[in-house]
């Protein structure tokens, strides 16, 4: 971790606990992240150094001006919860790398363990055969047995085998490789809508989220996004049927002459 990291702040927190985001599918897991940081006071603790982690592909023109290149950033952030039993540690990362994902998941369980977070928390979403309209649920997944035990008494849908992508997923692994606990909160997203930002999976996830955290976050906000990207999601849905009929359907008025006197033989 040395020279990868640059702290703004040496806090002493009480029992942390750690979330963990990155951009996703439905970006699910960057939309908890964010919300959450925006709703409660969470101060700057430190960033990665993105150099050791990130090339620059490109530069950005502002009035035939080059810009300087920009790496995306990989931040922590903390919060004393003066109510509660755990302060908690946000990291959120702009971007996830093409290569080094192993190391930089490392790192941020370095960071963690430096203020002896006991848990690491990550969400991603759960492609399922779920409609749009339908309430998502919420799947968990964790490290060791008995933490997935603690997770049932909060409902949440137990899977079968499955892969979480990406490093919302790879910093579980790597957890698990160092005997560390952690939990991944998985919001339903339908499987046609991947591309399509999901607050509403990102409700899902935040309402049980702040439940096993044992925090108050006030969602009217997310809530408000969630109708209306579902709103969305109807024209978009609305407009590829109309789109896939137009396409595999043929107006009878086109159909050609010689179809038609053919089956006015067949008649006859």
């Amino acid at each position: 971790m040395k020279g990868l990291v640059k702290f703004h702040a040496r806090p002493k927190l009480k029992s942390p606990v750690m979330l963990a985001a990155w951009p996703g599918v439905g970006n699910v897991a960057l939309i908890v992240a964010e919300y959450l940081g925006k709703k409660l006071d969470f101060k700057e603790l430190a960033e990665i150094e993105a150099l050791h982690f990130f090339d620059p592909i490109g530069v950005l023109v502002r009035e035939n001006v080059v810009d300087a290149p920009q790496f995306p950033q990989s931040r922590f952030y903390y919060w004393k919860n003066k109510g509660g039993e755990s302060d908690i540690i946000l990291f959120i990362g702009d971007a996830q790398p093409s290569a080094k994902s192993y190391e930089l998941a490392n790192c941020v369980l370095d960071v963690g363990l430096r203020f002896q977070v006991k848990r690491f928390y990550t969400c991603a979403a759960a492609l399922t055969h779920i409609h749009h309209t339908e309430q998502p649920k919420v799947w968990g997944v964790a490290t060791k047995p008995e933490v997935a035990k603690d997770l049932e008494k909060y409902e949440l849908v137990r899977g079968g085998t499955l892969q979480i992508s990406g490093l919302n997923g790879l910093l579980l692994g790597v957890a698990k490789e160092r005997d560390i606990e952690g939990v991944c909160l998985l919001g339903e997203v339908p499987m046609y809508a991947t591309r399509i930002q999901n607050p509403m999976a990102a409700l899902a996830v935040v309402d049980v989220l702040t439940k096993i955290l044992g925090i108050e976050v006030d969602t009217a906000e997310l809530e408000l996004v969630a109708e209306e990207t579902k709103e969305r999601m109807k024209e978009v849905a609305a407009q590829a049927m109309g789109e896939y009929i137009d396409y595999f359907t043929e107006p009878i008025w086109e159909q050609g002459d010689e179809g038609g006197e053919e089956e006015e033989g067949e008649e006859n």
